[in-house]
């Protein structure tokens, strides 16, 4: 999913009711502005993030927004639900603006029960960037099992593993074990409830996962469970520059 663009004098029209056909009268009279540079062409492409002006009016001026969430357990990685408290009723609670909020989605689903790092944007090109499958981004996660994890299984993980309902093979994972049976696993995918089935092979159910980093970003030691912070521009472009390695 990426940021639609639209043609100046439809969205003129969407936006403040201006017909079509008098956009060009508009336009010739230097009334409208976009990016702060005077429009001339009625056929400009604009997205979200341009910013237009109209006899100084501003019509539209929306920024990049970025922020991690320290998500808890039990809300959901969701935008709405009917059933659950989602991440945006947390952020909500927790002060930040529903005018900010309204404009959110997630980059990077956790499972209702998982906890650690979140990902939420304004900017869809930016996640799908960094959500596609072909970059390979790392994911960093703490997995808690029922029963000691055996060394078939680390080597397992590390050859991949095949999932013939989909006909895929998981790409090589990183298993490090913490304890008999907690590790830190490394994915560079995201499958439907990967973790959870590739230990599922070893008849060893997942009791917790909780997410420590995606690429070169680590979860913020100082937030507690709920809590979120801004990133830094730094920060969300070094996310998407794939030095994940």
């Amino acid at each position: 999913m990426t940021h639609r663009k639209f043609r100046l004098d439809r969205f003129l029209s969407v936006k403040a009711g201006i017909p079509k056909d008098a956009v060009r009268l508009l336009l010739a009279q230097k009334r409208i502005t976009i990016n702060g540079e005077i429009a001339s062409d009625r056929l400009a492409q604009i997205d979200y993030f341009s910013r237009i002006t109209m006899d100084n009016i501003l019509i539209q001026d929306h920024k990049p927004c970025y922020l991690m969430l320290h998500k808890p357990a039990g809300v959901l990685s969701a935008t709405q639900d009917k059933q659950h408290n989602t991440v945006i009723d947390l952020l909500q609670k927790n002060g930040l603006n529903s005018t900010i909020t309204a404009d959110l989605h997630i980059a990077g689903r956790l499972d209702l029960n998982s906890s650690g790092l979140l990902l939420l944007t304004n900017n869809s090109d930016w996640s799908s960037s960094l959500m596609s499958p072909e970059q390979k981004v790392s994911k960093v996660y703490e997995v808690t099992v029922r029963d000691p994890i055996s060394d078939d299984c680390v080597n397992a993980f590390e050859e991949g593993i095949y999932f013939p309902f989909e006909q895929h093979k998981t790409l090589p994972a990183k298993l490090e074990k913490l304890s008999d049976k907690r590790a830190l696993v490394t994915l560079k995918e995201g499958k439907y409830h990967q973790i959870k089935r590739m230990f599922g092979r070893f008849r060893n159910p997942v009791l917790h996962i909780h997410r420590h980093a995606i690429g070169q970003l680590r979860l913020d030691a100082s937030l507690l469970p709920g809590q979120y912070r801004m990133l830094s521009e730094q920060e969300a472009h070094a996310l998407t520059s794939f030095n994940t390695n």
